[in-house]
C-alpha cells in the first residue's frame, strides 16, 4: 500500500489517501500534461513522468517499459498490471483511493475488458471510495455509458460478472473526474463527464493554465426559483491548483 500527500485524496477525517495503479504510463494529450521547462528537462512538468524516470533508474519492475519519447518517456510506456488488480481486496479498513496516480485508466491502449475488471474490483470493495481522474472522458463515457450491461459484456469471468451485476448502479463508491486546465479543455471534457453515470462527478482544475469559465457547463439552465442552488448536473467537487512551473492568478477560474 502506498499513501499519498495529495490533499484531495484525504478522507473526511484527514486520513491520507492511498494510490492504486492497475496500469502505469501514459502519453501527453494536452497542455495540462506539462509545459516545456526552462531547463530543457524532458519530463515537461508531469509529476508522474518524472517519477517514472526515477523509478526506472531505481530498477522498479513496473517502470521498465519506455514510452514514445515524443509523448512519454523512460519507464512511462503504458503498461497493464494484472497482478495489481486484486490489491484493494486486501484492504479491510475503508480508504480513499486515487486510481491510477501514475497513468490514465481510459488511455486508448487500456483494453476495455481490463476497465471492466477494475470496475468489478471497485464493486467488490464498497468500503473504499475510489477517485478516478482522466484526461480522456470521451472514452470513459463510451465505455461506462448509462448502465452496467456494457461492462458486463466485457467480462469473461463468472465471479467478477456476478459481483458487478449485483452492485448498485452507478457504483456509489466511485467518483469520476476529468482534468480541466484551460477553456478549450473545459469545453471539450466537461460535457463528456456530465454524460457519464457516476455517484459523484468532479473536476480537477490543475494545472490551471489560464482563466476558465465553468458557468455554461455547471449551470446550463437558470434555477427557476432564482436562489442560485446547485443543479443536478453540477459536478460535486472542484479542485484547483497550479503547475509547478507557473503562478496561478487568484481570479482563476
Amino acid at each position: 500500500m502506498s499513501t499519498t500527500r495529495i490533499e484531495w485524496t484525504r478522507g473526511d477525517d484527514g486520513t491520507p489517501g492511498v494510490v492504486w495503479n492497475p496500469t502505469t504510463g501514459c502519453d501527453k494529450v494536452s497542455p495540462g500534461c506539462g509545459l516545456p521547462r526552462w531547463d530543457g528537462d524532458d519530463t515537461g512538468g508531469c509529476y508522474a513522468l518524472a517519477m517514472a524516470k526515477r523509478l526506472k533508474a531505481m530498477g522498479q519492475t513496473k517502470y521498465q517499459h519506455d514510452g514514445d519519447p515524443r509523448t512519454s518517456g523512460p519507464g512511462f510506456g503504458l503498461t497493464v498490471h494484472e497482478d495489481a488488480l486484486t490489491i484493494p481486496l486486501r484492504w479491510q479498513k475503508p480508504r480513499r483511493v486515487f486510481v491510477n496516480s501514475m497513468s490514465d485508466l481510459f488511455h486508448a491502449r487500456v483494453p476495455r475488458e481490463f476497465v471492466a475488471r477494475v470496475w468489478a474490483v471497485m464493486a467488490a470493495t464498497p468500503q473504499h471510495t475510489y477517485q478516478v481522474l482522466t484526461k480522456r472522458p470521451q472514452r470513459m463515457a463510451r465505455i461506462i455509458q448509462d448502465n452496467p450491461q456494457n461492462l458486463l459484456e466485457l467480462l469473461d469471468n463468472e465471479v467478477t460478472t456476478r459481483i458487478l451485476y449485483a452492485a448498485p448502479w452507478p457504483l456509489p463508491n466511485v467518483w469520476l473526474g476529468t482534468s480541466v486546465e484551460d477553456q478549450k479543455r473545459a469545453d471539450e471534457r466537461i460535457p463528456a463527464l456530465l454524460n457519464t453515470p457516476a455517484a459523484v462527478r468532479w473536476l480537477s482544475c490543475e494545472p490551471l493554465l489560464g482563466h476558465v469559465d465553468l458557468q455554461a457547463h455547471l449551470y446550463p439552465t437558470p434555477c427557476s426559483a432564482g436562489c442560485g442552488c446547485r443543479l443536478p448536473d453540477d459536478p460535486d467537487r472542484r479542485e484547483c491548483g497550479c503547475d509547478s512551473d507557473c503562478t496561478m492568478h487568484p481570479d482563476w477560474p
